[in-house]
């Protein structure tokens, strides 16, 4: 599947791809939905896709078909998980720890297809072998459960606390499983439908119809006994939810923006309570090699499960129809298998 800018997405036959020195080519074994490719369908996206045509989806796991020159980690018939970007390495950002804000991070897209060629600095950085009893419909997770895994840890959680996650949606619900797994007591704030009933039967945690609650923000402090929530975090993606989500905060409190908004919007701030209060306000954004790792090895030690999160199976013709069932609300995840 091609993506040739907003709005067309295109089935094509292209060559399968040959690897070139210390590059990897696998056969896609399953490859999953993201509301990041619903978002960049719609609109396009200049850092994950910076030109076009290229070839489309980034969640996925393979096996390996063919091994480029100097590759010595992998071999012809390997089980992988590959992450979506590779970071340099080199750059202030990197020295310093944080990775996922890499000056030169290089995205690879190509799950929706048989076959992708993996680029060398993503094959030395970033491609995890995979456990035998591990599925590949559940490692090919590793990419959103590593970015909550990161989302999660720049929030501190710890057992006891209230997190709130406003927005059900297949990230917010990757959110309160990590969130629940570290003993936090999870409310999901989501709207009235099939895929808030679906969320409530995977029992991640506590949760919140927004649509039949005159303020969202008041039921939170209601059920949290006046106080707010120690950590809330925005999985929409929407300026008047990161508002909410400040505001629903306790004394003292962290708010996570996870969501990423559309371009040039901005939120209104109290300044006063922010300050008196010492509230953390924090971003997070996409993720590392060692949370990619961490998310496969949590998912092959059946820590986190996220199968349930998959709603619909379809072939890989049908990925047009996956993402519009996506933007619509009435998928979670649609798993494509080649």
């Amino acid at each position: 599947m091609v993506f040739h800018g907003p709005g067309d997405l295109r089935r094509e036959e292209l060559p399968v791809p040959a690897p070139g020195p210390g590059e990897l080519v696998l056969r896609i074994d399953a490859a999953l939905t993201c509301g990041t490719d619903v978002k960049t369908l719609r609109r396009g996206h200049p850092v994950m896709i910076p030109r076009v045509p290229t070839v489309f989806g980034h969640e996925f796991a393979g096996t390996v078909r063919a091994v480029g020159a100097g590759v010595r980690a992998f071999r012809e018939g390997d089980r992988v998980v590959a992450a979506n970007s590779a970071p340099c390495g080199a750059c202030p950002s990197c020295r310093g720890g944080r990775a996922n804000l890499c000056e030169d991070l290089l995205f690879v897209n190509g799950a929706y297809g048989e076959f992708i060629a993996l680029p060398p600095r993503l094959v030395a950085t970033n491609v995890v072998p995979l456990a035998p009893a591990l599925p590949a419909r559940r490692a090919a997770f590793a990419e959103p459960l590593a970015c909550a895994l990161g989302g999660v840890a720049r929030a501190r959680v710890e057992a006891g606390q209230t997190v709130v996650v406003l927005g059900a949606g297949p990230l917010g619900c990757l959110l309160g499983m990590v969130a629940a797994a570290q003993g936090a007591r999870v409310l999901l704030v989501g709207k009235a439908g099939w895929r808030l009933d679906r969320v409530r039967q995977l029992g991640i945690g506590e949760c919140l119809d927004a649509t039949k609650t005159g303020s969202v923000v008041a039921e939170i402090r209601a059920r949290t006994g006046g106080r707010g929530a120690e950590v809330t975090i925005d999985a929409t993606g929407r300026p008047e939810v990161w508002e909410e989500a400040v505001e629903a905060v306790a004394r003292g409190g962290r708010v996570v923006f996870f969501g990423g908004c559309a371009p040039g919007t901005a939120i209104r701030l109290e300044t006063r309570r922010t300050h008196y209060e010492e509230l953390t306000l924090l971003g997070a954004f996409h993720h590392t090699p060692e949370l990619i790792r961490r998310a496969v090895g949590l998912m092959a030690a059946g820590t986190l499960v996220p199968d349930g999160l998959i709603s619909h199976r379809m072939p890989l013709e049908e990925v047009g129809e996956a993402l519009e069932l996506m933007a619509r609300g009435e998928a979670l995840k649609v798993l494509v298998e080649p």
